[in-house]
């Protein structure tokens, strides 16, 4: 059964209502201010597709009405697995107008991962694409569906095969008088999925209150109005392109979000020049791309104010080209989905922006760094990061285990990163004290790895490390002691694969060894295991 969310103890929220960091906005009620404000501005554009805020609008209410007719009923959860499409909108908006509360899930996620989501969240309903990227999302329903018999229906956007089309379940939202209902400031908006720093991705519950605040002040800070137009490259459904400012925060602030079926310059260069893209966001790795390609691009780029980078550290060398490279400001953006978020501001010092990943949004975000006994370091020197805050969560969705190791008992989210905090309040990431892996943006739990590794018939015992890596800041790299007949590295990759796992979860490295390192400790957890086998690597490099 679900348990009840953990909310902010009623201290804290008496206090962020009073000092107005949650003003009580719902979704629905902003959305619509903005639509009457102005019905046929842009809101997206998706290919030759331009909705206005208008028809935008009405698209939302008539696929909510079409759930509700379904059965969908407020509180219950919808897997929403959609790419860079305007039809993300239309469904999530008309989830949030019922009440009932997507949980997001990424374009690169497979069977294992879905069937997780469904199963912790209990979910009822799975909104999906027909084929994306050449793969086709109906075998993953129908596998999933048989196996969770909360799963009562599957929507496809396209050619609906053997499910229901989101054009069906539109049509039958269509004219007809819908009693929809209420909806408050402190109900769960939607969940968003933990990085997972052991086994599968928990679910992150955030409510219209905290998350509203988060892309609203994010807009302020990025500078955006109506005037903005927000290019959105990264999958849509990550927390730092839905709210960093994000879609969201474009909305909010009346402007105009563009979609980007791919974020290769090859694609996005055109759109940028077309739609006159005045803020984007992207991870390190694609930077780089784009670095590269904006040498000898013939594209217009000039229409760039601001160029976001975040979900990895940004090395300053790097940071340093940006503003030579495309004529615009870098914004650092470090943050999780979790809650805490922090800029580089428009207006700051190069040195700021090239060596810090910014300050947090709020007064009232509060930021300890503390050594490994939870004691505080002195001003200067590197700690690991916890918060608390107006839009920081106070728990996972119905997962008491995770949050006795995730959160301290006065509420303080244990970030899993290490920081320095300079003496203007910035934050300088030095690293992860998490063994998690940050894979170019996509966080990895190598438990979750080494858990499919050990299923094979031929692998004795296995460890997955970070290995750093120039272009993806770490990638993957995963030892293996073998039985029996040693299987080859690019067959364990394709079974790996094989069995439902994200492409970006496949180990970029195999070594194959014939024992783990002793550490003259006795038995070690893997924890230990992952930190002796990464000093060996350096040594050896």
């Amino acid at each position: 059964m679900i348990q009840a969310e953990q909310k902010w103890p009623e201290e804290f929220a008496a206090r962020y209502r009073k000092e107005g960091y949650w003003t009580g906005e719902t979704f629905h009620g902003f959305f619509e201010e903005r639509v009457a404000e102005h019905p046929d501005r842009t809101a997206v554009v998706c290919g030759e597709r331009r909705w206005s805020y208008l028809e935008l609008h009405k698209q939302s209410l008539e696929t909510a009405a079409g759930f509700l007719k379904l059965g969908i009923s407020k509180g219950e959860r919808v897997i929403v697995q959609l790419p860079n499409v305007a039809e993300f909108f239309s469904v999530v908006f008309g989830l949030f107008r019922i009440g009932a509360i997507p949980v997001f899930s990424l374009p690169a996620h497979r069977r294992t991962e879905i069937l997780h989501f469904v199963k912790a969240a209990e979910a009822v309903a799975y909104v999906i694409p027909d084929v994306h990227e050449g793969f086709d999302f109906r075998t993953i329903a129908a596998q999933v569906q048989s196996e969770c018999s909360t799963l009562r229906h599957i929507v496809v956007v396209g050619d609906k095969g053997d499910f229901l089309s989101l054009d069906e379940v539109v049509e039958t939202g269509k004219d007809s008088p819908i009693q929809f209902p209420e909806i408050v400031a402190s109900d769960i908006l939607h969940m968003q999925l933990s990085g997972g720093s052991t086994g599968l991705s928990k679910l992150i519950p955030r409510t219209h209150d905290d998350y509203i605040y988060s892309f609203k002040e994010s807009a302020v800070i990025c500078g955006q109005d109506e005037r903005s137009i927000y290019l959105g490259v990264l999958p849509i459904a990550h927390n730092f392109p839905m709210s960093s400012p994000g879609t969201f925060g474009t909305f909010y602030a009346g402007g105009t979000v563009v979609l980007s079926p791919s974020p290769v310059p090859d694609v996005a260069f055109p759109i940028v020049e077309k739609e006159k893209v005045t803020i984007t966001g992207m991870v390190p790795p694609l930077l780089l791309i784009w670095l590269q390609a904006v040498e000898n691009t013939t594209y217009d780029l000039s229409s760039l104010q601001v160029l976001q980078v975040g979900g990895a550290k940004l090395i300053p060398e790097v940071a340093r080209r940006v503003q030579p490279a495309f004529g615009c400001k870098l914004q650092q953006v470090f943050g999780m989905a979790e809650g805490l978020v922090n800029y580089t501001h428009l207006d700051d010092p190069d040195e700021l922006v090239i060596h810090t990943q910014g300050r947090p949004i709020s007064p009232a975000d509060e930021i300890l760094i503390v050594d490994d006994e939870d004691q505080p370091v002195p001003q200067g020197q590197s700690g690991n990061l916890l918060t608390r805050g107006p839009y920081t969560i106070r728990g996972y969705h119905n997962a008491p285990e995770a949050n006795a190791r995730a959160f301290t008992a006065d509420g303080f989210y244990r970030t899993g990163d290490v920081v320095m905090q300079t003496p203007e309040g910035y934050l300088v990431v030095q690293g992860r004290a998490t063994d998690q892996i940050n894979r170019g943006g996509e966080k990895i739990s190598p438990e979750e790895v080494e858990d499919h590794l050990l299923a094979h018939p031929n692998v004795f015992d296995a460890s997955v490390i970070a290995v750093p890596d120039e272009y993806l800041g770490e990638r993957t790299c995963a030892y293996i002691i073998p039985q029996g007949e040693k299987p080859r590295s690019v067959a364990l990759k394709s079974w790996i694969r094989n069995r439902g796992l994200a492409a970006y979860k496949v180990p970029d490295q195999i070594v194959f060894i014939d024992a783990f390192p002793e550490t003259g400790v006795g038995k070690i957890s893997r924890k230990q295991l992952r930190a002796v086998l990464r000093k060996q690597l350096e040594q050896t490099s």
